[in-house]
C-alpha cells in the first residue's frame, strides 16, 4: 500500500535498552554527547530539503534516536502545501502498510499465549477458509471463473508468510482484482463503513492465486491476521491495539480512526502528478475516501487501516531493538523478538515474521531506518 500519501522520513539508530524521556525541546542534546555527527546530521536536512524545494515530496519528518534518546527530530516542508501550513514533528500520517508490523506483533503475543500454534490451519478459526480451492481460468466477460482443490489448507504461518496464495484487492494481479471487486472484498485502507469480520469470511470463500505455500504473493494476509487476533482475544482489532500494545508502549497517537481534537494534524494527502505532488481531491483508488482517519469507522484493517506519529512508530521499532520490551513492559519473549523477529533468510518457512526486517531493521548494527515515503 505505498500509493498517494504525503511523506513521512523516519530514522532510527539505537542500542541502547530503553527509551528515554526526551529534554523539553524533544532533543537530547548535541548529537556530539551521543556519539553522533552534526555535520552529517545536516546531510539529512540537506536531502529533505532539497525534496521539498523541488516538489518531489511536500514534507517529512525525520526522526534519529540512539542509546533511547532522541538525537535528531525535525520536520521539513508542509502539512498542506495550498495553505503553506508548515510541517510538525506531531503530525499524524497514515501509515499504511507499516500496520502489518503492528499486526504482526499481535498474532505473535498471542502465539506465545499458547492460542494457537503457527501451522494450525487458517480455517480451525476462521471456517469460512475450509477446503480452498487455487484458480485456474478466468472469464473476461462475466468474471466468472474455473478452479482446482488446493493441496493442502492455508497455515497461519503462511499468512505471515505472504505464502498463503491470497493476493490483494486494488493492488494485486488484474485477475484477482476483478475477483476480489466483484466479492465486495475491499484492499482494507479507508473502507471505513465495512466490517472487517464480514469481508474476511467472504474472502475465505474465494480462489487463491496459487497453492498454499508453494510461492510469495503479496495479498490481504495480514487483513486476515487482523481477523485472527479478533477471533482469538474476543476483542475488536482496534481495542486489542489499544490495550495490550498502544497503551503499554506509550503510543498514543496511533489510531484507525483519530479522536476529533487529533483532526487538525492529519496531513493533507498528495498523489504524483507529471513529476510533481499535487492534493488528492477526489476518491483514491479502491473508491477511498482521502480523510477516512477522520471519519467515525467500523473497519479495522491489520494490514492498511492505521494512522500515527514519528515517534510512536519509532516506539514500537524500539521494542524489538529492546528484544521485546520497552520500559519495563514486556510484549514478546526475547527469543521471538530477536531470534524469530530479526530472521533474513529467504526461505519461505523462515519468514514468518518478516515485517520487523522490512521496516527497515539491521539487528548487527543495532540499527533501525524505516523510510515511509507516499508520493
Amino acid at each position: 500500500m505505498t500509493h498517494n500519501l504525503i511523506c513521512l522520513a523516519a530514522l532510527l539508530l539505537t542500542t541502547g535498552p530503553a527509551w528515554a524521556q526526551p529534554s523539553k525541546t524533544g532533543v537530547a542534546g548535541r548529537p556530539e554527547d551521543h556519539g553522533m555527527s552534526s555535520a552529517r546530521l545536516q546531510r539529512i536536512d540537506q536531502l529533505l530539503d532539497t525534496h521539498v524545494q523541488n516538489l518531489w515530496i511536500p514534507g517529512a519528518v525525520a526522526i534519529i534516536v540512539r542509546n533511547g534518546k532522541i538525537i535528531h527530530l525535525k520536520a521539513y516542508g508542509y502539512r498542506d502545501t495550498e495553505t503553506k501550513a508548515a510541517l510538525k514533528t506531531t503530525d499524524i500520517f497514515r501509515i499504511a502498510s507499516q500496520t502489518k508490523a503492528i499486526t504482526s506483533l499481535a498474532v505473535m503475543m498471542l502465539w506465545e499465549e499458547g492460542k494457537f500454534q503457527l501451522d494450525d490451519a487458517v480455517s480451525r478459526y476462521i471456517p469460512e477458509f475450509k477446503n480452498p480451492r487455487v484458480l485456474t481460468t478466468l472469464n473476461w466477460s462475466d468474471t466468472t471463473y474455473a478452479t482446482v482443490p488446493a493441496k493442502s489448507e492455508i497455515t497461519i504461518r503462511q499468512l505471515l508468510t505472504h505464502t498463503s496464495g491470497i493476493d490483494y484487492a486494488a493492488i494485486g494481479s488484474q485477475e484477482f482484482r476483478a475477483i476480489y471487486a466483484k466479492a465486495g472484498v475491499p484492499s482494507g485502507i479507508g473502507n471505513a463503513s465495512m466490517v472487517l469480520a464480514n469481508k474476511m469470511k467472504r474472502l475465505g470463500t474465494l480462489p487463491l492465486k496459487h497453492h498454499p505455500g508453494e510461492q510469495y504473493t503479496y495479498g490481504l494476509n495480514t487483513d486476515v491476521l487482523g481477523y485472527l487476533v479478533e477471533v482469538v482475544s474476543g476483542l475488536s482489532l482496534d481495542q486489542f491495539f489499544r490495550q495490550r500494545i498502544f497503551q503499554p508502549l506509550g503510543m498514543n497517537d496511533t489510531h484507525f480512526y483519530l479522536p476529533r481534537e487529533k483532526h487538525h494534524r492529519l496531513v493533507t494527502l498528495y498523489q504524483s502528478r507529471e513529476g510533481r505532488v499535487v492534493p488528492v481531491s477526489s476518491e483514491a483508488y479502491d473508491g477511498v475516501n482521502p480523510n477516512y482517519p477522520t471519519l467515525e469507522g467500523t473497519y479495522f484493517s491489520g494490514g492498511a487501516g492505521l494512522s500515527s506519529t514519528v515517534e510512536d512508530y519509532a516506539r514500537f521499532l524500539q521494542l524489538f531493538l529492546n528484544k521485546g520490551e520497552l520500559n519495563g513492559v514486556r510484549l514478546i519473549s526475547r527469543k521471538t523478538a530477536w531470534g524469530l523477529g530479526w530472521k533474513r533468510k529467504r526461505t519461505m518457512r523462515s519468514r514468518f515474521f518478516r515485517w520487523a526486517a522490512l521496516a527497515g531493521a539491521g539487528p548487527s548494527t543495532h540499527t533501525i531506518g524505516p523510510i515511509l515515503r507516499k508520493n
